[in-house]
């Protein structure tokens, strides 16, 4: 039996304090109390766009003097924002690339809240949670922006946060050229060397 079956079976609803025993080299996500495998580990492509997203995001922020930070996976997000119990967290992800711009968001464990912008990139594993599970939960939790990459196609889905707390219809462009991060000012990505 895998390990995830083991957990699966043996507790109905999971929780950030059970996720701090798992040591067992494997990473794991919490959505909804439910347990997700997040093996295998990300190809090569996966691993290169994620690198020169953070470069550049990087570049960015340091230019301007902003308080916002990036990280990247494995890096933890806690759901919601404001409860410290780990007992009663039951959302613990690992996107593959957040930007804080609240530094009191975040501890040595990794933010406890809603980051302002966040990028998945998909994977044949990962294409399902990423456009509907993860996506509801940054939409419910308040994430400002949501852009999942599409390596394989060479695009970009972009959700912005409208005024009523929901996702706005995803936009999808072509990954080449510019592209500008509406939730943050000054950020704007050169998608060209992402797909070359």
């Amino acid at each position: 039996m895998k390990v995830i079956e083991k957990k699966q079976s043996l507790k109905q609803q999971y929780t950030y304090a059970d996720y701090l025993t798992w040591n067992d080299d494997k990473r794991w996500e919490i959505i909804d109390g439910e347990v997700y495998d997040m093996s295998p580990a990300p190809r090569r492509k996966h691993q290169f766009i994620s690198s020169e997203l953070v470069k550049q995001i990087g570049v960015f922020i340091d230019k301007s003097g902003s308080p916002c930070q990036v990280y990247h996976a494995p890096f933890d997000v806690r759901f919601p924002e404001g409860i410290n119990d780990n007992n009663k967290i039951i959302d613990v992800v690992q996107p593959d690339i957040v930007v804080i711009c609240n530094p009191s968001m975040l501890d040595d464990a990794g933010c406890q809240g809603s980051p302002d912008f966040i990028i998945e990139i998909l994977s044949p594993y990962t294409a399902y949670k990423d456009f509907t599970i993860k996506m509801s939960l940054y939409e419910k939790n308040g994430v400002r922006e949501y852009w999942i990459i599409d390596p394989s196609n060479q695009m970009i889905t972009v959700y912005l946060l409208e005024n009523n707390n929901k996702f706005c219809s995803p936009i999808v462009y072509p990954g080449k050229g510019k592209l500008k991060v509406k939730s943050i000012e000054d950020i704007e990505i050169n998608l060209d060397p992402l797909f070359s």
